[in-house]
């Protein structure tokens, strides 16, 4: 009885810093959200939410970073607390989401190709487990949308490992590109990140009155997290040059 006591006075102790945590994301504090969620983990080290959340939290401190060694190390943290959430729960579509999305920012800092390569394959492997799992995880559907868009339009650097290594380019599809995002947004209509590379996706595929219409929404959508603000700024600039 003691201990079925404790579990559940445990659970509401949890529930609790998970709402603290929360709100701090909704003040833009990620810093504050991540201790919070930190401090959950010391006495429940298997919560998922809490290590898909720091990850997540890790990867926006990480995309306003201009120094790269720096942008780098949050990169990093996010993809070990989301090799956490995998270990905890294998099948748990949010924890293989969580290393997609880590593994898909790495992919823009990483400079040894086989490594780039491996978090390339990494992205389209965990973002198909978070969709098979989940159907409608909607940042999972997004990730995978994004995959597909980036092996469509890659240059540079990453494109030549890519291709070195991989064997020649994976089968990047902008129609799915542009339906997973889309899927993504009905299921998420908040979320900034998709609008602004559905947006590129159209603009890819030489659909600007698309592409227009979802940069247009992106630009009034409310501001949820400090990374927000910067999506905006370059939905704005990239819907200017389309007018």
């Amino acid at each position: 009885m003691m201990v079925f006591c404790f579990l559940q006075v445990n659970a509401q102790d949890i529930n609790v810093q998970l709402k603290e945590a929360e709100n701090f994301e909704k003040q833009l504090k990620e810093i504050e959200a991540i201790e919070k969620y930190k401090q959950i983990l010391l006495t429940n080290p298997s919560n998922i939410k809490s290590l898909v959340k720091t990850a997540e939290l890790n990867t926006i401190l990480g995309s306003k970073e201009k120094d790269k060694k720096n942008k780098r190390l949050f990169y990093e943290s996010a993809l070990a607390f989301a090799q956490r959430a995998l270990q905890a729960d294998a099948n748990s579509a949010d924890a293989n989401y969580a290393m997609a999305m880590a593994s898909g920012k790495l992919t823009d800092v990483e400079s040894e190709n086989k490594k780039i390569v491996a978090f390339v394959k990494d992205v389209k492997v965990y973002a198909d487990k978070a969709v098979a799992i989940n159907p409608n995880h909607a940042k999972a559907n997004y990730t995978l949308g994004k995959w597909h868009l980036e092996m469509v339009t890659l240059s540079g650097i990453k494109k030549m490992a890519v291709k070195l290594f991989y064997g020649g380019l994976p089968d990047g599809d902008l129609d799915k590109a542009i339906s997973l995002m889309e899927k993504c947004k009905s299921i998420e209509p908040y979320f900034a990140t998709n609008y602004l590379d559905l947006g590129k996706a159209y603009q890819e595929a030489h659909q600007p009155a698309r592409a227009i219409e979802v940069l247009s929404k992106l630009i009034k959508l409310p501001t949820r997290t400090s990374e927000d603000i910067v999506i905006k700024a370059e939905g704005a600039k990239l819907l200017e040059s389309l007018q």
